[in-house]
């Protein structure tokens, strides 16, 4: 890639932009035909597999929620971005192992993939050690998909209850991703339902294919990708 701002990272740059431009206006029209403010819904830019260039373009167009899949590459990538365009809200959008916890904590500002008892203990030990309280949703694997992360529809409200009396854990939100192969509607319908009865406001749901679906069905935060970068350098 060239590096000299007149090739290939120039062009890479006004695509970005030019897609953030179109993705806002979609994200508005969508809010506002659901019958919200054209801002009610955030955008979470995916930035997992993207390099540092690209990041920065989105944070020069004025974005500030990004969301990473993996602890170590975002260790590597936003702390020195977190201190040049604060304040940035960082999420965790991939399974968290509980033996990155701690680093989990120290970085991310969101984290969207609480699933299962023992992170649960986990995260609040860390919570109390470093002073430190990131925002928690709960992943739903609404599709029931063994091969996914998620606490699975039916176990949700007691795995909320447990966070909230047993671990001391404020749930502020839920996460979902719809099977591949399947109608997006009914799994975001589901994860408002399980929302609604236990009084959490957020919802992150939809991504690139599926975002306006998403809103429509009552998402607070949708995390889009491609959409805004192209395909991923790396995996």
């Amino acid at each position: 890639m060239e590096q000299n701002g007149h090739g290939s990272m120039g062009d890479q740059s006004q695509a970005i932009v030019s897609n953030l431009d179109r993705l806002r206006s979609r994200i508005a029209r969508a809010s506002i035909d659901s019958g919200r403010s054209g801002d009610s819904v955030r955008l979470v830019c995916v930035s997992k597999g993207q390099e540092v260039s690209a990041l920065r373009a989105a944070l020069v167009a004025g974005e500030r929620i990004f969301g990473e899949n993996r602890v170590q590459e975002a260790a590597r990538k936003w702390p020195d971005l977190k201190t040049e365009f604060a304040p940035v809200e960082l999420h965790l959008i991939g399974p968290l192992q509980t033996n990155k916890v701690r680093e989990a904590v120290a970085l991310f500002d969101v984290i969207e993939t609480l699933d299962r008892p023992r992170l649960a203990e986990a995260l609040a030990r860390e919570f109390d050690a470093a002073g430190r309280r990131p925002k928690l949703y709960v992943e739903v694997n609404t599709g029931r998909e063994p091969q996914k992360a998620g606490v699975l529809p039916e176990d949700a409200d007691n795995f909320i209850k447990f966070c909230r009396q047993d671990c001391s854990l404020e749930i502020e939100g839920l996460m979902c991703i719809p099977p591949a192969d399947q109608q997006a509607s009914p799994h975001f319908a589901l994860l408002a339902q399980i929302a609604s009865r236990n009084g959490i406001d957020c919802l992150s749901m939809g991504m690139s294919a599926d975002y306006e679906l998403g809103i429509q069905l009552g998402a607070t935060h949708v995390r889009v990708g491609s959409a805004i970068f192209g395909a991923r350098l790396h995996a």
